[in-house]
């Protein structure tokens, strides 16, 4: 069953690899796609071989489906998608290899490190594409898919449990579509806020540290020299190259400002660029998006009708988040829709009881 798995992943991987491959405008990344493709094939085919099969299995269903989102998402999303996916196949070896206490050498850690050697085998490919290359990895489209699910789940749990929890204390629909309503937006609200003093503590955190180092590379760049030498030296480059690689650098403020701000503080100046105005409005309308399934039947039918009917559409929303979430996670949408599931209505049924308990008590 595992290896069935394994080969399975592999056929998806190498299936992605070369949709990203056909849809990559840039023919030196396209091969690199390609390539990549071709050694994830040969994995399958290396573990069909030991197990003794015959044929390898087509693309599943969760791979096709990754694939038609890629038209809607963008081409990233799959790339995303397969980042994860080989982060994962990644620490199940390296944990497999602790257990047995094997070497764990450097083929082993990361698939993503395939993709960056094989990208710098190839000195044809110009820096602007290379940057451009490195900058998808570092904004790869399932972050954003990702995000929404996550925030859709939050939402729903959360209201689902409220409205429920009223329900059990009172048979009045106003009361249940009003308290509905204000978790709603309380929770929406609290979200947003949340993301926007995230997202703006961080950038003006970054932007403190940065003019910190511009004011170092002013009044001591003797010292900032050294610290580019070491910088480089780190990198494995030799003692004499990287002090002439510091001394270029330290002539032209600028340049060496843009360095020592990404190897030294370790800042990506892009993440600056966000604005948290979008991230509080993205995180409070796909909290609602989540938050108003619950409360949806109340609006049009009262009692045991309503009740039943959220339960339902909220069951469906789980198990739909749940599936969508194996996107990421590469489980089995059964399994991972039917968790969801039974979590949410458990979390559901225990308010809606201890509803019950209240309004019983205080009525009685």
């Amino acid at each position: 069953m595992v290896a069935a798995k394994h080969i399975q992943t592999e056929v998806d991987a190498s299936f992605l690899y070369g949709v990203l491959a056909k849809h990559e405008l840039t023919p030196e990344i396209s091969e690199i796609f390609s390539e990549m493709s071709d050694i994830e094939l040969s994995h399958a085919q290396a573990f069909i071989a030991k197990n003794k099969w015959t044929l390898l299995p087509n693309p599943s269903l969760r791979a096709r489906i990754i694939k038609k989102l890629g038209k809607v998402f963008g081409q990233d999303f799959i790339l995303g998608i397969l980042m994860e996916t080989e982060k994962s196949m990644s620490y199940a070896i390296v944990n497999e290899k602790h257990k047995k206490k094997e070497k764990i050498d450097f083929w082993d850690t990361s698939h993503v490190a395939i993709l960056k050697n094989i990208l710098n085998q190839h000195s044809e490919i110009q820096g602007n594409d290379i940057a451009r290359f490195e900058k998808r990895h570092k904004s790869i489209g399932g972050n954003a898919l990702r995000a929404g699910v996550l925030g859709g789940n939050d939402g729903l749990v959360s209201n689902f449990s409220l409205v429920m929890g009223i329900a059990g204390a009172t048979s009045g629909n106003n009361e249940i579509v009003l308290a509905g309503t204000a978790g709603l937006l309380a929770w929406a609200l609290s979200m947003a806020l949340g993301e926007w003093i995230s997202v703006k503590s961080s950038q003006e955190l970054y932007e403190n540290q940065i003019e910190l180092e511009k004011e170092e590379l002013e009044t001591n760049p003797a010292w900032e020299e050294k610290e580019l030498v070491l910088i480089y030296r780190a990198k494995g480059i030799e003692l004499s190259e990287a002090k002439r690689l510091a001394s270029e650098v330290i002539q032209n403020k600028d340049l060496a400002h843009q360095v020592l701000v990404k190897e030294e503080l370790g800042i990506n100046t892009e993440d600056l660029e966000g604005s948290a105005m979008e991230a509080a409005l993205s995180s409070f309308f796909l909290f609602a998006i989540g938050a108003i399934i619950p409360v949806f039947p109340f609006f049009f039918f009262e009692g045991f009708q309503a009740i039943a009917l959220s339960c339902i559409m909220s069951s469906i929303g789980l198990f739909l988040i749940g599936a969508m979430i194996t996107l990421f996670t590469g489980k089995s949408m059964l399994y991972s829709g039917m968790r969801q599931v039974i979590f949410g209505a458990g979390a559901a049924a225990i308010t809606y009881a201890i509803g019950s308990l209240i309004g019983t008590s205080i009525i009685g």
